[in-house]
């Protein structure tokens, strides 16, 4: 199977081939109309009207681009302003409507990850659950579609037949005795690298949303490994699930907190929750002896629970949100939630023996799911409308006859005014990327200092060396890292450079987060450079009287946005790789040390291999590990720089010439989109009504919420 792609914006790119292919069949009204089926009517309405102003908007291209296409079919030589069309129109039609939320469920073994999804879904039994054994041994993912039936994907970790073959052999025909002596089934998970499960037509996860169930810390199979990483980055909100009896401590529930956070700085993620599971267990004699808050009496176990759940949230909302305020930039977006904590009881939301529906949160888990993908709808639509406006405003400009008289001075003016920003956004990012010379530093200083004794508590176990001998192995054999769907997470070059990432979190979190413009962000530089293209276009057309000329003036200010947008997505996919930079460099230069220590067998191995590792890393650090780790971090920056830098200059620089050229006489036999036209400007004019009518939804959905009596009340019976 192939690997699953990043759902990250590319900017528009010409292509010199494939102009005619046929845009992809979009669905039947009757089944988009499926999407809205897990919304309530008002945010059904919102919906409806986002659906119908999209998919007239794609209409409206589709129409385009078969005008275009029967007009330059028998054109031998296509200018390359008509080909750019082409390719950005194509573009455009096949973008899908939404993509996917990636909601990662992340937890140790038994927290009920499985059991929280099969309550979202309502599905009691969909994912295997075991109150005695381990069930999910890899990723798998669940979401909804529009099919009749269940659909699942496997996919493998190999595709070489032969290989394949090799390995799946004494899955397939040996069985293995179970302790009764019957004949147990052979188990094909090892072979498994993730699982994709669509639901048929669900009413209650809208098409758009994947769950993802995230097992353990890792995976010691490599490719099994990178997957959960590569997992974890992609999904844009995390839930780290803790059942009751562990979420007030253990290694096991802070590990996954900070590989959470990690996520925040490394990845898509931009929420973090945390979900208290099995909420409904509660011994009431120890509960009320140890209980040491609030004077009301407490008469039954749903009181008992109730009180607890609330305290726990108070006490886990609070505890997370001074964790995440020490790693995070102060006004990152997670931190202005007012709901961090949730608390579950799968069990109850099915048996509802002593909390009702609500009581249970399944149904308040739900509600952000669902707000999270309207909201999406919304900012998706609004762009894709915009962008489609300026096509259609490009489109029609081709079939004008001539430029105004100082049409190339104008543009050859804009060129060098580019130029100039440029070079004012290359100082800006420079600026940006400088505040995390300090902590760098800083960070550097503290690593050297303690990395002695970070090591000492990564090698040392209280137990000694029983049974840790050939988990140290596996740690060297695979350069440093032991991930296991059971046990912690071991990773020495992660823990080696901690104290750098210390340092530098709270202003890496910075530069890559979105919100109000502060000195070291990245995206505010470049939307300032957007905004002030923009006005000089608006000034251009002023002063030189743009009247007749308008579209030249809308199409680049629209283009610019499209372009511009697209280098979030770069900037995105570059992120991941700076972030890892430090601990990459770090295991990189303690390979040949990991290599030395693996070869070693016989007497005291365990001892003999700690002495290696040890050795090894007071040699790399006395020949600068960690200074080198971060000259490799700068250059990434410096390379994330120069990217963007040749990205604009190219991207506009193409756009300009696009738009200079019209009016020459290429396109004198090109298709009158005239009709088209209008009708892009209208629904265009109409993105501010539907805007206006789903704010006066949310106003009375809220009003009706308050205005009702809670949907809580007791238990059925």
């Amino acid at each position: 199977m192939a690997e699953m792609e990043d759902f990250v914006g590319q900017e528009p790119q010409p292509v010199d081939d494939d102009l005619f292919k046929e845009p992809m069949k979009k669905r039947r009204r009757s089944d988009r109309d499926q999407r809205f089926r897990a919304f309530p009517s008002i945010e059904q309405s919102a919906l409806k009207e986002y659906e119908k102003l999209e998919s007239r908007t794609r209409r409206v291209l589709s129409n385009t681009y078969q005008k275009l296409i029967q007009s330059v079919f028998l054109d031998d030589s296509i200018p390359n302003g008509v080909k750019y069309l082409i390719n950005r129109l194509l573009t455009l039609i096949e973008k899908p409507s939404v993509d996917p939320i990636y909601i990662g469920l992340f937890g140790s073994t038994g927290a009920g990850k499985s059991s929280l999804i099969n309550a979202i879904i309502q599905q009691a039994m969909f994912l295997p659950v075991s109150g005695e054994s381990i069930c999910t041994s890899c990723i798998v993912q669940v979401s909804s579609g529009c099919c009749e039936q269940y659909e699942a994907k496997i996919h493998l970790l190999s595709d070489q037949a032969e290989e394949l073959s090799v390995k799946l052999d004494p899955y397939i025909r040996t069985k293995k005795r179970d302790w009764d002596g019957g004949s147990a089934e052979a188990q094909i998970w090892p072979l498994i690298k993730h699982v994709e499960v669509t639901l048929p037509k669900s009413e209650l996860i809208p098409e758009g949303v994947v769950l993802v169930d995230i097992p353990g810390t890792g995976d010691f199979n490599n490719k099994r490994d990178e997957m959960w990483k590569k997992t974890i980055d992609k999904c844009s909100v995390i839930w780290v699930i803790s059942d009751i009896e562990r979420v007030s401590g253990g290694r096991a529930h802070e590990d996954l907190l900070n590989e959470s956070i990690k996520a925040c700085q490394r990845g898509l993620c931009r929420d973090i929750a945390l979900v208290v599971t099995k909420t409904d267990k509660l011994h009431l004699p120890e509960y009320l002896r140890e209980r040491k808050v609030g004077n009301q009496v407490i008469q039954s176990q749903r009181e008992a629970v109730l009180e607890r759940n609330e305290m726990i949230k108070q006490q886990r909302n609070r505890i997370l949100k001074e964790k995440l305020k020490r790693k995070l930039p102060t006004d990152s977006k997670v931190l202005e939630g007012s709901d961090l904590v949730y608390t579950v009881s799968a069990q109850e939301y099915w048996q509802q023996a002593l909390l009702a529906e609500e009581e249970t949160e399944i149904p308040k888990l739900r509600e952000y799911i669902r707000k999270r993908l309207l909201d999406k709808k919304r900012r998706m639509v609004t762009k894709y409308v915009t962008e489609a406006f300026g096509l259609l405003l490009l489109t029609d400009s081709f079939n004008c006859t001539g430029n105004p008289p100082n049409e190339y001075l104008l543009v050859s003016g804009l060129r060098r005014f580019v130029e100039e920003k440029v070079q004012l956004l290359e100082k800006a990012m420079d600026q940006c990327f400088a505040h995390i010379v300090w902590p760098l530093q800083e960070g550097v200083r503290n690593a050297r200092t303690s990395y002695r004794r970070i090591l000492g508590a990564c090698l040392v176990r209280s137990r000694g060396n029983q049974g840790f001998h050939q988990t140290l192995k596996a740690v060297c054999l695979k350069n440093g890292v032991f991930a296991s769907r059971t046990l912690a997470r071991i990773d020495l070059n992660e823990a080696l450079t901690q104290p750098i990432y210390d340092q530098i979190d709270p202003v890496f979190g910075g530069i890559f987060r979105a919100g109000p413009p502060t000195g070291s962000a990245l995206m505010p530089h470049i939307d300032a450079f957007k905004h002030s293209l923009q006005e000089k276009m608006t000034e251009i057309g002023i002063r030189n009287g743009w009247k007749y000329d308008s579209y030249k003036k809308s199409f680049l200010i629209q283009e610019i946005s499209a372009i511009l947008g697209g280098l979030e997505g770069h900037i995105l996919r570059r992120k991941r790789r700076i972030y890892e930079s430090l601990s990459t460099s770090v295991q990189n230069d303690l390979q040949p040390c990991y290599e030395e220590a693996a070869q070693i067998t016989g007497r005291k191995a365990c001892e003999r291999m700690k002495d290696v590792i040890r050795r090894g890393v007071d040699r790399q650090v006395a020949e600068g590990m960690f200074e080198r780790a971060q000259e490799r971090m700068q250059h990434q920056f410096q390379q994330l720089k120069n990217g963007v830098t040749e990205k604009v200059k190219g991207s506009i620089a193409t756009m300009l010439t696009l738009a200079s050229s019209q009016g020459d006489g290429l396109y004198k036999e090109l298709a009158d989109v005239k009709s088209e036209y209008r009708e892009m400007e209208k629904l265009h004019r109409s993105l501010r009504e539907v805007a206006e009518n789903a704010v006066l939804r949310r106003g009375m959905q809220d009003f009706l919420l308050r205005m009702s009596p809670s949907k809580a009340g007791p238990p059925r019976t």
